[in-house]
Formats: structure tokens, sequence, C-alpha cells
């Protein structure tokens, strides 16, 4: 693409704004008023617990079906989003930092003492801004730790636009199946994402809006969106689409159920995995199941569902790829993070729990 194009399409527009304004005021609202399981999230340092409303996929299954009769009553395009997807891009980046701005001088003169909203302030502008200075703050009615609507939605935006220009092929199919199959069981299991790092221990800012709202819809759809299954022929043999399910497959049986045992574990330490009593090192941590196999077997599920995505996409460029290697290098660098504080919280237990799984993320290898 044409470098004064490419900029000429990041120029924020108002058609992008009213698309990004319907959008936030939807969740507002169906978020506040469309029925949902009370989940208590985890008890926090002074005892409290929040309470989520998890309502995520009534509220998808319904955006959905209005987005339909919408553009069957032609009020809309179905191909808004991918025609616009450079300025919504941009917008939606803007909209990132207002609104972290916004969360930052609220929450420097917060004088709340709570664990969720108490201000941890460094004294370091940036640093507050980026990583945020409360733990879960709330902007407009809209819990912006919420989750990946966007995704499906520039995706759908995406199919719907290859269907018009008669590109539509297996490539695409495929790889519209596995994301929306991913995303759809995100939604269902909604209530595990309250027991999660981000959740409970990482403070609301720029990094976590930003990776929420801009970096999750307009990355993870790198595949369908950079030019590629939309202006790109990829060939899939028969037996390219049985490894690239099988890859899927594997990737979404370990990363789901890693992360249900280690839910039903916090609810229930003395639940069965795999129909044995769990292993338990210092009463707390669990080294049983897929917890047992190495210590963060969670990414090594998400990194397998990453490759699975970007798979239908073919070898012949590493654009398509981006995605699986920013989540390979995101995640050793969060699985770091994770044992230092893990080995400082639970100490000598840590140490034991090491010894006894050595295995990090692939067993054997890493």
């Amino acid at each position: 693409m044409d470098l004064g194009l490419l900029l000429n399409g990041l120029i924020p527009s108002w058609s992008s704004v009213a698309i990004l304004a319907v959008f936030f005021v939807y969740l507002a609202i169906a978020g506040s008023i469309l029925p949902g399981k009370i989940v208590p999230g985890v008890t926090l340092q002074d005892g409290t617990r929040l309470q989520y409303r998890c309502n995520g996929l009534v509220s998808l299954l319904l955006l959905i079906t209005l987005l339909g009769v919408a553009a069957k009553i032609n009020v809309l395009s179905l191909t808004a989003i991918s025609d616009r997807g450079l300025d919504l891009l941009s917008t939606t980046f803007l909209f990132s930092v207002l609104a972290t701005l916004l969360l930052y001088a609220a929450g420097r003169t917060s004088r709340n003492q709570g664990s969720s909203l108490k201000p941890h302030i460094t004294g370091d502008l940036i640093h507050d801004w980026w990583f945020g200075i409360q733990l879960n703050p709330q902007f407009l009615g809209i819990d912006l730790k919420a989750g990946m609507m966007g995704w499906l939605l520039i995706n759908l935006s995406v199919l719907a636009k290859s269907i018009e220009d008669a590109t539509l092929d297996r490539s695409m199919i495929l790889f519209q199946i596995f994301c929306a199959l991913y995303i759809l069981d995100y939604f269902v299991y909604e209530e595990y994402m309250t027991s999660t790092w981000d959740i409970i221990a990482e403070r609301l800012g720029f990094m976590l809006v930003f990776g929420d709202l801009v970096w999750i819809p307009f990355t993870f759809s790198i595949q369908a969106r950079a030019w590629w299954l939309l202006h790109n022929k990829v060939e899939l043999t028969t037996a390219a689409v049985i490894a690239n399910c099988f890859v899927f497959i594997i990737g979404y049986l370990v990363f789901r159920g890693a992360n249900k045992q280690k839910h039903v574990f916090k609810k229930n330490p003395k639940a069965l995995i795999w129909g044995k009593p769990p292993k338990v090192i210092g009463g707390k941590l669990l080294a049983s199941g897929f917890w047992g196999i190495a210590r963060h077997c969670n990414y090594l599920g998400d990194l397998l569902l990453a490759l699975s995505f970007s798979l239908p996409c073919g070898i012949s460029s590493p654009v398509p790829y981006f995605y699986p290697i920013y989540l390979l290098i995101l995640l050793i660098w969060r699985e770091r993070r994770d044992e230092a504080r893990c080995a400082e919280k639970y100490r000598e237990i840590w140490g034991e729990y090491r010894r006894l799984v050595p295995w990090r993320i692939l067993p054997y290898i890493y």
C-alpha cells in the first residue's frame, strides 16, 4: 500500500467516531440491564469481593442480531468496519489515550482506601498513566477489562467483505470458524476471567485499556485485515486443513483445560483433577493436571491457538504470523513477571513447586 494512502487512511473520521460511540453506548446499556450470572470476584487485600455480572455472551449475541437486522433493512452496511479499518483504529487509539488520562485524573483525586479503588501513585506520571493507579475503576459505566467483541465484529465485517467481493475461500472459512469458536468460548466461560491476573492484580492504565480496545481487536484479526485473506489467495490442501484443525483442538484442550482446573481449584481445593485428588503444595499451589506438567501450561494452549489462527494464511509471508510471534514474546515476558511475583509471594513453597514441576511452558524444552 502507498505510504500516503496509508497515512491518509489513519486520519480519524466522524463515521468512525459514530461507530465507536454506538458500540460503547451499547456496551454500557447491555452490560447494566441484560441478565447474567452474578459472580463474586476473588477476595481482595481488604477482604472485599467485587460482584461481576457475566452477561457477555448474551450481549454479544444480541449485538450481532441487531446488526444483522439493521443490515437487512439497509440501516447500515456489514462492511462498515472493514471499509474504515485504519481510521477506526486511530480513533480507538485516541479514545484509549483520552479514557486513561481521565482515569488517571480521577484516580489522583480519589480518597477511596478500598483495595479496588485505592490510588497507588509513584510520582512518575508516565509510569502511573501506563500501568494505572487503581485496580478496578470503571469509565462511564463500561468495564474496560471486558472482552473481545471488537475482534469478532472486525472478523465478521471482513467476512462480509469477502462474500461481497466473491473471494470467500477455504482459508477464510477456517480462520473465521477458529476465531469465532475461541471468542464464543471466552464468553461462555466469562466467569473464569474474574480470577485471572489482569483482573485481580493489574491496575487499569493505558497498558490494559490499549490492549483491550486496540491491540486485541485490531492485531488479533491481522490475518483477515492485513490485506491477506482478502487480497491474497491461499490454496490449502485437505491435509493442511486437517493439520490446522488438529493444532486448534490441541491448543483449545490445553488452554481451556488448564484455566478450568485453576478456576475450579480456587473455588474448591478438594475438587478432583483428572479423577484424582489434587496434589497441593503448601496448601496453596496446584500441582496436578496441567499444572503438574508445566507451571504455565495455559500459555502453551494460548500459543497453539494463536498459531492455528495464522496457519490458514499459508507460509508465504511472515505478516500473518505477527500475532503468534508477538504472543510468544509477551507470554515469555509475562511468565518471567509471574515467576518473580510468585517467588516473592510464596517463598519456599514456590521453590518446592519449581522442583516438582521444572518446566515453565513447554515440557522438556522450556
